[in-house]
């Protein structure tokens, strides 16, 4: 395994956050109904273009117009399995870069045999947290819910196994984020706590992941400029807010002004 020491500011990720805002990329995104709105604010603050098509009909078709797509199986039902199905077919089709939340997977026997099924369409990333990791990867999480009960440091080594087996960079969020290519770990630090307690902060961090593939030299530098950007936003809203609350909105502007 080698770990890599980042300076930061790292200036790969600057160059990527201006070639985002400057191109504003089209993220199509199948993710869940509780996060949708959220999601979609969070990659128009950081520059991209949400768009949230799900029929079934339609995905397929759409999937090679986007730039890059999410899919997030967090309120999954039968006929959102055969969109994503579908739309992680068309994008394996097409090569357009996906990223796979398998949003409490391993503890409800159906949607780990979709996100399994999922995984032979190769995602270029995989986000999860801890015990969502560790439940993809086959090992027990104890997820309660979509609420990690595993730190993101206990599944490392999982997450590092499911990197080499499926050829996905898997990234681990957590107290500290991790991302892996099987081989090189890259940690970010930083965040709030705060991020725990706003529904979707995950699920939009898998979407702008998803907005940084089109321009990051590997999709391991996608994912750990994703981390960094929303790790240094949800910091300074933190920095002068007071709960929850006003965070959500603050982290929003953060990314909105955030510079290079």
């Amino acid at each position: 395994m080698t770990t890599t020491e980042r300076t930061w500011p790292d200036p790969a990720i600057a160059a990527d956050l201006a070639a985002l805002r400057a191109r504003g990329p089209l993220v199509h995104c199948l993710t869940n109904l509780v996060v949708t709105n959220f999601t979609a604010n969070v990659l128009l603050a950081a520059g991209a273009s949400p768009a949230m098509v799900v029929a079934v009909e339609e995905v397929g078709e759409f999937v090679p117009v986007a730039d890059a797509l999410l899919i997030n199986v967090g309120t999954v039902t039968a006929a959102d399995a055969e969109a994503q199905r579908a739309a992680a077919t068309a994008a394996a089709a097409a090569g357009t870069p996906w990223v796979l939340d398998p949003v409490a997977v391993g503890g409800l026997s159906f949607r780990t045999r979709l996100a399994l099924d999922l995984l032979d369409s190769a995602p270029a990333v995989i986000r999860g947290n801890g015990s969502e990791i560790l439940g993809l990867g086959g090992a027990a999480g104890g997820g309660r819910g979509v609420d990690s009960t595993s730190g993101s440091d206990e599944a490392l080594p999982v997450a590092q196994d499911l990197a080499k087996r499926t050829g996905a960079v898997v990234a681990v969020s957590g107290a500290t984020d991790y991302v892996t290519d099987g081989e090189e770990v890259v940690a970010v630090p930083g965040g709030h706590v705060w991020l725990t307690k706003v529904t979707g902060a995950g699920c939009a961090l898998g979407a702008l992941m998803a907005a940084f593939l089109p321009f990051a030299a590997s999709p391991l530098q996608a994912a750990v400029d994703a981390s960094a950007v929303f790790a240094v936003a949800a910091e300074r809203a933190a920095a002068e807010t007071r709960g929850p609350g006003t965070f959500a909105t603050a982290l929003l502007d953060h990314l909105s002004l955030l510079d290079t």
